[in-house]
């Protein structure tokens, strides 16, 4: 089966995967979607490790690895490196999370493969960096989380630091990669030249950190926890109607005024407690005390609708059933339908970019270890019998 593309707007780029996990997967992922015909080398079947994601049947492995093809390689056999090799000079993307000394044991890292394909991009992922003194160290989405502040700020205050409840940091890391080789392809049409690009998890969680690391680094404040209410902005947060939790987010001046007229309290526009940021900040719990105390007259549906009308952010908190039962999300489509031929008809969240002409798609399920080894490798050049000796070989 040939490439299928996703989309139009980068079928003409070919990527090699080279990644296991989450991270890596996620940036080819992210290529994939928009057309590129990403090509993930997997090892062989009686090689492999616990590298699937919970099994290439789970609905993780299905989500991560759609519109991709999958070829299995032993890297360990010359006959599989040289495959690899070239394969990787009918690409423009080779994107690698190995251990950061491994590329250069196998002799694929950029500056030997550059030599025989000059534009091409190289993007490594990994826990901590490419050198310095933990480049060696193994990477993980919670340990990134902790050492990079994300944890310390995360939770109720006084409680043990909270780790998200998503892999965000391998997600960030595999997204930024994903835009520093788009980056990287684009400066290529100006000089011809590809380039080696490298993200950590740890990086992408500092970058992550946004205005907490400002107010360290320019003010010299080391945040804390703050809970379910916003560190700065106050009063923003997590707050109780009579039929539950909503939050309500109120920036600036203006915005608190119809705060306080749509809760029936013009006073506090001018109550010394809470007439501006500074005093609100002092009195935070009580004024919180008293907006649970005026919501709770009336269910979450009356108020989001009072302080939309008043253009006050505000929403409810949904689980996920209630996520993809809101009619916002559907009126979006952002749910896609994809058949496998192993597991029928899937559903998955697709791209949250929508681009009028070249829009993203999801054209095919994740591929089987290995589905596309033979026609990837006749491709190449390979024939029927040199096919034959390097199955028997154990090379693929």
């Amino acid at each position: 089966m040939v490439h299928q593309a996703a989309s139009e707007a980068l079928k003409r780029f070919r990527v090699i995967d080279l990644t296991q996990v989450r991270a890596g997967p996620t940036a080819c992922r992210q290529l994939a979607d928009w057309g590129a015909d990403v090509i993930q080398v997997q090892m062989p079947e009686h090689m492999r490790g616990d590298d699937t994601l919970g099994g290439q049947d789970g609905s993780d492995y299905q989500y991560t690895h759609r519109n991709k093809r999958s070829i299995t390689l032993n890297l360990k056999e010359p006959e599989g490196i040289a495959a690899l090799k070239r394969l990787i000079g009918t690409a423009d993307v080779v994107v690698e999370n190995f251990r950061p000394d491994v590329k250069y044991r196998l002799g694929i890292d950029y500056d030997s493969l550059c030599q025989d394909n000059p534009g091409l991009v190289y993007a490594s992922i990994s826990g901590f960096g490419q050198t310095g003194p933990y480049a060696k160290r193994p990477g993980f989405d919670q340990i990134a989380q902790g050492m990079s502040g994300l944890m310390s700020v995360t939770g109720i205050p006084g409680d043990a630091p909270m780790r998200v409840g998503i892999p965000i940091a391998d997600l960030c890391a595999g997204i930024f990669a994903a835009q520093g080789i788009l980056v990287a392809l684009l400066e290529r049409e100006a000089s011809g030249k590809g380039q080696w690009l490298h993200t950590s998890l740890f990086e992408s969680m500092i970058y992550m950190m946004d205005f907490q690391t400002s107010r360290f680094l320019i003010d010299g404040e080391v945040a804390k926890q703050a809970g379910n209410y916003h560190p700065t902005s106050i009063p923003t947060g997590v707050y109780k109607a009579r039929d539950g939790y909503m939050n309500i987010a109120v920036f600036g001046s203006k915005i608190w005024e119809r705060f306080c007229n749509i809760l029936g309290m013009p006073e506090w526009v001018t109550d010394e407690r809470y007439h501006d940021k500074a005093s609100r900040s002092v009195n935070r719990d009580s004024l919180n005390a008293e907006i649970n105390h005026r919501l709770a007259a009336q269910d979450r549906a009356y108020w989001i609708e009072r302080f939309n009308e008043g253009g006050v952010a505000c929403g409810v908190i949904n689980n996920l059933q209630e996520v993809f039962e809101d009619p916002q999300l559907q009126h979006l489509n952002i749910v896609k339908d994809v058949v496998s031929d192993r597991l029928g008809k899937q559903r998955m969240v697709g791209q949250p970019v929508q681009l009028s002409r070249t829009p993203s798609s999801i054209a095919r399920s994740a591929p089987l270890r290995g589905e596309h080894t033979t026609e990837i490798l006749k491709d190449l050049g390979y024939d029927d019998t040199v096919l034959a000796q390097m199955k028997s070989h154990g090379v693929y």
